[in-house]
């Protein structure tokens, strides 16, 4: 009986995102779905299901994988402190630069949460209607982060500072109530260990990152498919950080969130992430989502009458408690925006079954209660994703182009500076030399600086940029910028080498720290080749209607499919795909992969769009 309940919530974990496609149901994250038709399978309707140990072990698994991945999504680079002396061109535009960080307005957001949350748990011990106030605060202040990624993945925003924003309040959400469970059942329970244990997380996670650190690099001259290393590496480290949370007394999902944090830390590959995205969403995760549905009994829940009185009041409570953020959301987005942010930050799931498992261990809540806490937070699952997506629109700010910082205004990389103006791209130049600067700053932006020291280009946010090209003739300085550079954390580094002696000496170290190097009289050479082997070469570069364009695919829309079925195959021309620095020839049946990079020719308009599209990461 076991395994056909398996099979039954399998069969349904793979029908549910078939039948969403037909029947284009895009306003309920995946997530949702699975809970209800979890309720529809259980013991609530038809009662195909029922969960045993097998099932609840998985489904605990499932959890687990949820939050050790909801961990990896953070993007900490929002966290580093930069330096940033606003330049001319800066202070131009400083009225469209946004004051309020996504790190910032989440501490704000959530800060409002703890404080509602408080009165709502004040308001209800004063009235009678639920008398455990630090439960009751604990509760109102979850919210379900599972769901939120869900909402965010689909709609691409987790790459954007409007997602990035709900990401973090998210993890407030489930981070805070989280401690506070371990607060409160050490308090108030009878078996929990001293709560200076839980320092003992901390230790063994800061223990694994710096055994770890040097993981990656190694793992890529060892990789083989039949070891796997890194997946090992993510289950070594999602058993410790669970076994370590439990031995102290504390929620095995903590531990799994932390362990996220650590893998997230050593910097794993994006190959890496997509494929625990798949181990997780693709068995794991539906399980326990359908299997959530299932333990929701609505036929023994909806028979009390103080269980229906209390769904409505809990559902409002979960709701108020986040309206605070709409205001702070405000200080940086839309109003129709943060409307749907706050919406979104108002489901509540995951945190609230934990909560109530380990209130009901403790027997400081009853049945009635416990079922109205539940079916209330389903209720916020089911219309707070609806307002989202009726309610989100892209933000202006997500449109903003790739800024391109140039060290060294020259003949060299003028004149690349000002056709790159008349695309995607948000230009900038600086020289130190002053004769330079008036005989270019006319024909584009160039910023005059007296040194060019690491410390003084970061002072003037020289490297707060998508991609820095050091374009000086000063091939050891370009040397020393470059290790400087991606040291502070910029994602993209282009550097200038004249002096092929030079070049020769650190251009190991440098492809090692993934630099780019280029030698103009080699680059000279290799065009002049093109041009006698492939005479439309000249064409093609001259051609004031369609161009040559590289892009690295980092949106899962487009991964996994072949060139022929993508949606904007008959308005581009795919000459190569670079796969793990190797050349592959394409035709319609090549598969574009994850972190392909694509060469492609096409119309200038359309192919900007398309070159945004596929790096879109989601």
């Amino acid at each position: 009986m076991d395994q056909v309940s398996l099979v039954i919530i399998l069969l349904a974990a793979l029908l549910i995102p078939l039948i969403m496609a037909k029947f284009k149901i895009n306003s309920l994250p995946t997530a949702v779905m699975e809970i209800i038709v979890g309720i529809v399978i259980g013991p609530s309707v038809f009662n195909f299901v029922n969960t045993s140990d097998l099932i609840s072990q998985l489904s605990t698994i499932g959890v687990i994988v949820l939050l050790f991945l909801s961990g990896l999504e953070i993007d900490f680079s929002l966290f580093k402190k930069r330096l940033t002396a606003l330049t001319p061109l800066e202070q131009k535009n400083a009225v469209n630069t946004p004051k309020y960080s996504p790190v910032r307005l989440s501490v704000y957001a959530y800060s409002t949460i703890i404080v509602l949350s408080l009165l709502l748990a004040a308001a209800f011990k004063v009235s009678g209607l639920f008398s455990d106030f630090w439960l009751a605060a604990i509760l109102f202040g979850t919210i379900s982060l599972g769901i939120v990624i869900a909402a965010l993945k689909e709609q691409e925003l987790l790459s954007k500072a409007f997602g990035q924003t709900i990401l973090l309040i998210s993890v407030f959400g489930e981070l805070v109530p989280m401690m506070g469970l371990t607060l409160y059942a050490s308090v108030y329970g009878s078996n929990s260990q001293s709560l200076w244990l839980l320092l003992l997380i901390l230790a063994v996670a800061a223990l694994l990152l710096l055994r770890f650190k040097p993981f990656f690099r190694f793992y890529q001259n060892i990789n083989k498919s039949t070891t796997q290393l890194d997946i090992r590496l993510a289950f070594f480290l999602i058993v410790t950080m669970v076994t370590v949370a439990e031995s102290v007394g504390a929620e095995n999902i903590l531990g799994a969130f932390v362990a996220g944090i650590v893998l997230k830390l050593l910097n794993p590959s994006e190959t890496t992430r997509e494929r625990l995205d798949a181990i997780g969403y693709g068995f794991f995760i539906p399980i326990f989502f359908i299997t959530t549905g299932v333990d929701l009994n609505l036929r023994t829940l909806l028979t009390s009458g103080k269980t229906l009185l209390l769904i409505p009041l809990f559902f409002l409570a979960y709701m108020v408690a986040k309206i605070g953020g709409y205001w702070v959301l405000k200080l940086r987005f839309k109003q129709a925006n943060a409307l749907a942010g706050t919406a979104l930050t108002a489901t509540t799931m995951t945190m609230v079954l934990a909560v109530l498992r380990v209130a009901k261990s403790m027997k400081t809540i009853t049945s009635d209660q416990s079922g109205a806490f539940l079916l209330a937070a389903l209720l916020t699952c089911v219309i707070s994703p609806l307002i989202f997506n009726k309610f989100y629109s892209a933000e202006k700010e997500d449109l903003v182009k790739t800024a391109v910082h140039f060290i060294g205004a020259n003949l060299s990389t003028v004149p690349v500076a000002q056709q790159l103006r008349k695309g995607w791209y948000d230009v900038s130049m600086y020289t130190n030399h002053p004769e330079n600067y008036q005989t270019y700053h006319a024909q584009v932006p160039v910023t005059l600086m007296e040194n060019f020291t690491a410390q003084d280009l970061q002072d003037h946010g020289v490297f707060d940029t998508d991609i820095l090209v050091l374009g000086h003739i000063d091939a050891e300085r370009n040397y020393e910028l470059a290790k400087a550079a991606k040291a502070y954390g910029v994602r993209r580094i282009i550097v200038r080498f004249e002096d092929r002696n030079v070049l020769n000496k650190h251009e190991d170290e440098l492809r090692e720290l993934g630099v780019e190097v280029y030698n103009t009289p080699e680059a000279n050479i290799t065009l002049l080749r093109a041009l006698i082997e492939s005479p439309s070469t000249l064409l093609l570069l001259n051609d004031t209607e369609n161009s040559i364009y590289e892009v690295r695919v980092l949106n899962h829309l487009y991964t996994d499919v072949q060139i022929k079925n993508l949606q904007f195959a008959q308005d581009i021309t795919i000459s190569q795909v670079i796969r793990n620095r190797k050349l592959i020839a394409p035709n319609g049946n090549t598969t574009i992969m994850y972190g392909d990079r694509l060469i492609f020719t096409g119309n200038k308009q359309t192919a900007a769009q398309i070159r945004q599209a596929l790096a879109t990461a989601n």
